[in-house]
């Protein structure tokens, strides 16, 4: 049985990893499942993973699964929370840092504060990608069809131009139709 839903709680840590998420939310993933999964146990491992799944598969935008994520939790309150909680600080120094960054765009701070955040938001997203695949690279069957798929895609990302969304697709497709 999971503990009981402290929707305060819920709304102030997806508050929090708000403003963390340098990158877009999807690089908390491995906050969001140390909270929602091992603190909590609001979620199980296999409701998280298949939630981000779910929610990374349907149309729109891609915060979408911190949505499916709450309402998982706990139904359409969850969702509210949980979105409320992630898009509210977010938007709010997005907003405002815009129209500092728009003013002062040639201000050496400002360009060494953009190069500074790229490996941080490339090291975040590759602990994502992690957390996500672990599943399924512990698994006998889908192992070597995994890491296969891994390194496929970090060929096709370094050497093509090829859209990350074709690579999602192409990997979905093999998942249909069950060769990985």
């Amino acid at each position: 049985m999971t503990a009981p839903v402290d929707l305060l709680g819920l709304f102030l840590h997806f508050l929090t990893l708000s403003l963390l998420s340098i990158g877009g939310a999807i690089t908390t993933v491995p906050e969001m499942h140390r909270y929602l999964v091992d603190k909590t146990g609001w979620l199980s491992d296999t409701d998280f993973t298949s939630s981000i799944a779910l929610a990374q598969a349907a149309p729109g935008p891609n915060i979408l699964f911190v949505a499916v994520l709450g309402y998982n939790v706990a139904g359409l309150t969850g969702a509210a929370a949980a979105m409320a909680g992630i898009m509210l600080p977010s938007s709010v120094l997005t907003v405002t840092a815009t129209r500092w960054a728009r003013a002062n765009r040639e201000h050496i701070v400002l360009r060494a504060f953009s190069a500074g955040m790229m490996p941080l938001t490339l090291g975040l997203i590759i602990a994502t990608g992690w957390l996500l695949a672990l599943p399924f690279l512990r698994a006998d069957e889908h192992r070597w069809s995994t890491l296969a798929m891994i390194a496929v895609t970090v060929l096709l990302t370094l050497k093509t131009r090829l859209g990350l969304v074709w690579m999602v697709l192409g990997g979905g497709v093999l998942g249909a139709l069950g060769l990985v």
